[in-house]
């Protein structure tokens, strides 16, 4: 887990597209996700732990994902952002379990778990009190990743989303690839 946070290290466009079966509210958007890796000492992963009642040395590290509407100049709001702490099985490096500060379908502390298939694409199942969400996340390249999310409650699947992440690259990553161009076409 901790390498696909590492791959996933930076910033991202979001373009979210959600169907609500219940509501007729179209919560589809342009965003940005701002993921942070966390060292198994950084305090934010000590404090999930302690918040879980999971001891420390158990975890691998985790990560900080924090949310703010595209071409917002301004610092994100904290109450949209999670901390995210990997438990990995021992005996499968491809399975474990996350502790979350937050849940995504209800602001609570949950515990998921995940598991990746063969071909890499990470699934990942929470209980919540009165849902279950289940998201899935695959790399098309190292800067083009698929999203997909269904949360359900005990009558059914309530919402179901789709996200295309593009990793914003800094301008002069975008420099040096300008002029790669040009030297290429002189």
């Amino acid at each position: 887990m901790m390498e696909f946070f590492l791959k996933s290290e930076g910033v991202w466009f979001t373009q979210r597209t959600v169907h609500n079966f219940d509501t007729c509210l179209d919560e589809s958007a342009e965003s940005n996700v701002i993921i942070d890796i966390l060292t198994k000492d950084n305090p934010k992963v000590l404090e999930v732990c302690q918040q879980q009642n999971v001891d420390p040395a158990l975890v691998s590290g985790g990560a900080s994902f924090m949310w703010q509407d595209n071409l917002d100049d301004v610092v994100p709001n904290p109450n949209y952002a999670a901390i995210l702490v990997d438990l990995p099985n021992p005996n499968n490096p491809r399975t474990g379990k996350f502790l979350r500060n937050k849940g995504y379908v209800e602001g609570i502390p949950v515990l998921g778990v995940y598991h990746f298939a063969d071909d890499g694409i990470l699934t990942i199942e929470t209980e919540y009190e009165n849902n279950q969400g289940q998201e899935r996340c695959w790399f098309i390249n190292d800067n083009f990743r698929v999203r997909v999310m269904t949360v359900q409650m005990i009558n059914g699947v309530k919402q179901m989303a789709y996200c295309s992440e593009r990793r914003c690259v800094a301008d002069s990553v975008l420099e040096e690839m300008l002029e790669h161009n040009r030297l290429r076409y002189r």
